[in-house]
């Protein structure tokens, strides 16, 4: 209830909810609260969903826009992996009408809705039923979720997240797996999100064997984007953005998660580390260089479908954003994010070079 009364509290005070964006939060509220009653609810008929195993999942991280997605994707085409999938995050349980589960169709008009109400959104970031989905998604369920924070400007929120830490969210992040895993078993959980550089502690206790992956990219070609997506998820739900602002807010969180990235990669030689140049480049040497890291076998079947799913697949290219219309300079980030750079051998990418 804290978590709860926290973020509520920062939605009436710091927010400026628009009307859509009062029922918007209203709707996402009741609908996390109605799952967990129903995740209460098959706990009591069947006790044994909390007792399965998550064994070594993969958590991919690092910088948005880095191919994070991409990876993901490509790696849930084996059948032998489970991904979180929009639907299965936004609704765990089946919901039936004439013995029809409805959560696909329902999930994909809501998708629909929101491309409506913020057009440029499926450029940047295309959102669809049936793709994977990200961790936050799952311990927004619980209200301890970084994801609020890209949604809505609640400062008060994130200071008091980043003080209460992710521990608890994690213990129903593996909870909801364990619901999942339970209607579909018998696959190895691979698992994403940019945010989770900030919950890497509380991934290694809930999670004592996962194995994490950071993928890289040069900050400066990331940051207008990101505060660019950030202004777009935020915009039907609020009545005023301060772009000046937001370019400084989205900018320091980039600049704090890469300090988490230098840090966790002292501590723990296990991480391992992939270069967005090169994914893009050869995808497929990313997954074996994967696979070997995790001691896991590409069967030919799950090599053949993620050839099949590049194929099918058209890397579109972001549209440009300049940092200035979010008051931001180049030099300026340079220099913040030159830790990183040295620490991972990040090379300038040829529209930020200067």
């Amino acid at each position: 209830m804290e978590p709860l009364r926290q973020l509520l509290n920062a939605y009436e005070q710091e927010a400026d909810l628009s009307q859509f964006g009062r029922h918007a939060v209203r709707f996402d509220m009741l609908r996390c609260l109605t799952n967990l009653l129903l995740l209460d609810e098959a706990e009591e008929t069947d006790p044994s969903i909390v007792a399965r195993p998550i064994e070594r999942p993969i958590f991919i991280t690092g910088l948005p826009r880095s191919a994070t997605t991409f990876l993901h994707t490509l790696l849930a085409q084996d059948p032998g992996h489970a991904a979180p999938r929009c639907w299965q995050s936004i609704y765990p349980y089946p919901c039936r009408l004439l013995g029809f589960d409805l959560r696909k169709l329902d999930v994909a008009f809501q998708f629909s809705m929101f491309h409506l109400f913020s057009p440029g959104v499926a450029a940047l970031h295309p959102l669809a039923a049936d793709t994977p989905q990200e961790c936050t998604d799952i311990t927004a369920q619980v209200f301890q979720s970084l994801r609020f924070d890209t949604t809505h400007r609640i400062p008060s929120y994130q200071n008091w997240l980043d003080a209460h830490g992710h521990h608890a969210a994690f213990r129903f992040h593996r909870r909801f797996l364990q619901h999942l895993d339970a209607q579909a078993p018998g696959r190895h959980w691979i698992l994403k999100s940019p945010d989770n550089v900030f919950a890497l502690d509380a991934i290694r206790a809930v999670y004592p064997d996962a194995r994490i992956v950071f993928l890289h990219r040069d900050p400066l070609s990331v940051v207008a984007s990101c505060v660019k997506l950030t202004e777009l998820l935020r915009r039907p739900f609020t009545r005023h953005i301060d772009r000046g602002e937001l370019g400084s807010q989205v900018s320091a969180r980039l600049v704090e998660n890469t300090a988490h990235m230098a840090e966790a990669a002292e501590r723990d030689p296990g991480i391992v580390h992939f270069h967005y140049r090169k994914i893009v480049a050869d995808p497929m040497a990313t997954v074996r260089a994967l696979y070997d890291h995790c001691e896991m076998s590409l069967s030919e079947d799950a090599e053949a479908r993620m050839r099949q799913w590049l194929k099918q697949t058209r890397r579109h290219r972001h549209p440009h954003y300049s940092l200035e219309e979010f008051g931001l300079d180049a030099r300026d980030l340079s220099r913040r994010f030159a830790r990183y750079v040295q620490a991972f051998g990040v090379t300038p990418e040829a529209s930020t070079v200067h």
